[in-house]
């Protein structure tokens, strides 16, 4: 559906730009970009091999065991229909670990590991509770180093890219933790409705 959309809008730009006459102004915004998309990606790159490579340091030291030690009383209480042994609770708990870090395409392929296990475990095609607190967690961006934003700011030659941390950080508190209590309110409001 959203590529519909996209393609809807394009489609009508270039006609509102055919029909008002400014066909070389979207030609040359369109061959502009695409240049800057290269230049950007190219950029992006160099700075999330890097903090991968922190990420796999981290986790070859233990780090990442730890935090996910941390974490794991937490994601029970948020997940209490997955068995903490379950391999759906190690996924969640790296891909939250990996999203901290504001590494979101590290860790892209952890959180779709652990949406197939709790499909597995629900053993239905209908979004169970766990994937839908799942959802809404990474949908809340959950935080704590942007690093990829911070890549960006470098990239287009921000002074201080790193400024914007203390603000991500309450972004991601504040969005985080009303992302679990919109869950759980609609949670326990269709178990009343008994649906």
């Amino acid at each position: 559906m959203v590529n519909l959309i996209w393609a809807g809008m394009a489609v009508i730009g270039i006609l509102y730009a055919m029909i008002a006459g400014t066909m070389d102004q979207v030609n040359e915004a369109i061959f502009k970009s695409s240049s800057e998309a290269v230049t950007l990606s190219i950029g992006l790159i160099s700075v999330l091999v890097f903090w991968l490579g922190i990420m796999r340091i981290a986790e070859k030291a233990g780090i990442l065991r730890v935090l996910a030690r941390m974490f794991r009383p937490l994601v029970s209480r948020l997940f209490p229909e997955i068995p903490k042994d379950h391999p759906a609770m190690g996924y969640i708990l790296s891909n939250i670990t990996a999203n901290l870090f504001g590494l979101g395409n590290a860790a892209t392929p952890m959180g779709i590991k652990a949406m197939e296990q709790m499909k597995e475990l629900s053993g239905t095609d209908t979004a169970s509770r766990s994937m839908i607190t799942f959802l809404a967690i990474n949908t809340s961006s959950l935080t704590i180093i942007p690093t990829t934003v911070i890549a960006i700011r470098m990239q287009y030659g921000s002074a201080s890219p790193t400024e914007i941390v203390g603000t991500t950080i309450v972004a991601t508190i504040i969005s985080t933790i009303s992302a679990i209590l919109i869950d759980r309110f609609y949670f326990y409001r269709s178990k009343r409705r008994g649906d």
